[in-house]
């Protein structure tokens, strides 16, 4: 039967098979000799062990369309940010460091405020010049509302979504908002690993809908610093990209140099002066960060 991983805990991958359901499943031996590790969001091949206690036996991986190092799962189509736009106050050092991270592993994001109905005067409108001039896609909505839900379920139809955000901002009642109606799917997990041994929080996939899974993470670090050459950190910004091209110096970093194209779009309103200070806060902490590592 083919499925797909949606949770993988001490050793044993719990695989979702559409009509079938969840069997709990151990991968077989030629997966350690391979140096091969089944990750969450793999499609792959088991062998049915008991139809009746649902387990099985992982034997083929097939091939993956993406992989991702933070966190490790595979298959992922794009990410789904979540941040409040009040209580908590956002972060947008945080979301700036989030995006790095998802354009360093070529993962396309859309950025989701909730707490839309709270949100300050002229909020919504500075965010939107702030990221959809970034090219990401800005959704508002309110989880109290229930506005902005059915947008989210569009952008996610027919993919593999991560979700993420900082704690508060009301991840936990949008998702269970988006997995309204597949409570069976989703909760028949839920209670296959509900064991002591099993209490850490791990990546887990949701049932969404045909062909459309979205992925709940252990959250992401706020001291995220991207694995690069400092020099080439304008390129996690995308609507940095043009503006380099019109620097006088090659290797500019954006910062000292005279005649820098990026700071002249900081300077007519092109890029947002926000994420400009967010990129200066990274880009100086790569440059300590090698530093420290040849001294």
């Amino acid at each position: 039967m083919t499925g797909k991983i949606i949770k993988g805990i001490a050793g044993f991958y719990y695989v979702y098979v559409v009509d079938s359901g969840i069997y709990e499943c151990k991968a077989k031996g030629a997966f350690r000799k391979e140096k091969v590790k089944p990750l969450v969001g793999d499609d792959v091949i088991i062998d049915i062990i008991s139809e009746d206690e649902k387990t099985g036996n992982v034997v083929e991986l097939l091939p993956r369309k993406s992989e991702l190092i933070r966190p490790a799962v595979a298959n992922v189509d794009q990410a789904l940010l979540i941040f409040a736009t009040k209580n908590p106050e956002p972060n947008l050092n945080l979301l700036d460091r989030f995006l790095c991270m998802m354009e360093e592993q070529e993962l396309p994001i859309v950025i989701c405020f909730n707490k839309e109905d709270i949100a300050d005067d002229g909020f919504e409108q500075r965010m939107r010049d702030t990221y959809e001039r970034a090219g990401y896609k800005v959704i508002f909505c309110s989880a109290k509302e229930e506005k902005g839900i059915d947008e989210i379920k569009q952008v996610l139809q027919g993919k593999t979504s991560t979700v993420a955000g900082p704690s508060g901002v009301g991840k936990s009642s949008i998702v269970n908002m988006l997995t309204e109606g597949h409570s069976m799917e989703t909760g028949e997990v839920s209670e296959k690993i509900g064991r002591g041994k099993h209490t850490t929080r791990h990546s887990e996939l949701l049932y969404l809908g045909e062909d459309t899974f979205i992925m709940d993470t252990p959250g992401f670090s706020s001291l995220f610093v991207p694995k690069m050459e400092p020099v080439d950190l304008y390129t996690l910004f995308p609507e940095f990209i043009e503006p380099a091209s019109n620097c006088k110096f090659t290797g500019c970093a954006h910062d000292k140099e005279p005649k820098c194209g990026v700071k002249d779009a900081v300077s007519n309103g092109e890029i947002a002066a926000s994420r400009y200070e967010n990129y200066l806060q990274i880009y100086g902490e790569m440059v300590n960060e090698r530093n420290n590592k040849y001294r």
